[in-house]
């Protein structure tokens, strides 16, 4: 019996080991293509796949993860890890998913609203007021991101510049972020984080130390009337956070006032000491 003929006895074809491992030729295929699951041998004449039968439980393993909708990348991590760092790794995914979850429900429950008409009463539980502010110099760092990245984008960039504030002179008011166009998941603003400082002339020394690489800036920001509605920790996730802004544009149109700049959210607690129910943002547009 020749060499090939003894590795075809102890292989099983594409067919068989499909069978075997529960999946499709295609999905095998498919596999092989993405690097999950290479065949131990390929008929250089025919093109043929061969399979050990000891492969049939990793096929089984990327099938059950791609049924959680695991990426092709963080599938291959965890195949490839060890049997602790494995299962640590989907420990990791699953986690975010669920939290990804429970976010789409709030979401889905908030469009059901909308939808049928209810948007109006989630309105009701936003008081709207008027605040005068004057002009100020404001540190900013302005950036294009993406929703997912805010949370973290936010605190980092208005630590930075808070940072630097107190080489100007120290703040003169609450920071600030300001949306410039819509920020969502497949919009990308751009967004500016805001700290109105002190010392002007040291702001923008400062600023240009760190260079235009760095996205800080200085500017003059307006003397502004903001409408505006207070809200608590907890409202500031979505889709609560978009109900607020809705709130307010609705009031500004009952009262027949127009715009007068791009939407903001003033944070003038300290977020780490706030619990869920205490305020800590105000979501604003300016008006005339």
């Amino acid at each position: 019996m020749t060499e090939d003929g003894l590795v075809r006895q102890e292989l099983l074809t594409i067919g068989a080991f499909a069978a075997r491992a529960r999946l499709s030729p295609k999905a095998l295929r498919l596999y092989d293509r993405l690097g999950l699951l290479a065949p131990a041998h390929v008929d250089e004449v025919s093109g043929y796949r061969y399979y050990r039968a000891d492969q049939v439980e990793r096929a089984r393993l990327v099938a059950l993860l791609r049924q959680l909708d695991m990426p092709l990348a963080r599938i291959a991590e965890v195949v490839e890890a060890g049997a602790a760092q494995g299962a640590a790794l989907l420990a990791t995914y699953w986690a975010d998913a669920e939290a990804r979850f429970a976010s789409q429900r709030t979401l889905a429950e908030y469009l059901r609203g909308r939808l049928s008409g209810r948007s109006t009463d989630m309105y009701g539980k936003f008081v709207v007021e008027t605040v005068e502010l004057p002009e100020r110099v404001v540190l900013t760092e302005k950036r294009h991101t993406l929703a997912d990245e805010l949370p973290v984008w936010i605190p980092a960039s208005l630590t930075r510049l808070e940072d630097g504030a107190r080489e100007c002179g120290g703040t003169t008011g609450s920071p600030f972020v300001v949306y410039y166009a819509e920020v969502t998941m497949e919009s990308d603003g751009p967004a500016e984080s805001c700290v109105p400082v002190a010392d002007e002339e040291a702001a923008r020394a400062w600023a240009e130390k760190r260079g235009r690489a760095s996205g800080i800036g200085v500017r003059v920001e307006p003397a502004r009337r903001l409408a505006y509605a207070r809200i608590t920790k907890a409202q500031v996730a979505h889709p609560q956070i978009i109900a607020a802004f809705e709130a307010v544009e609705a009031w500004i149109g009952e009262r027949g006032l127009s715009y007068d700049g791009p939407c903001r959210e003033v944070y003038f607690a300290d977020w780490d000491a706030a619990g869920p129910e205490d305020a800590v943002c105000d979501v604003a547009f300016p008006v005339k």
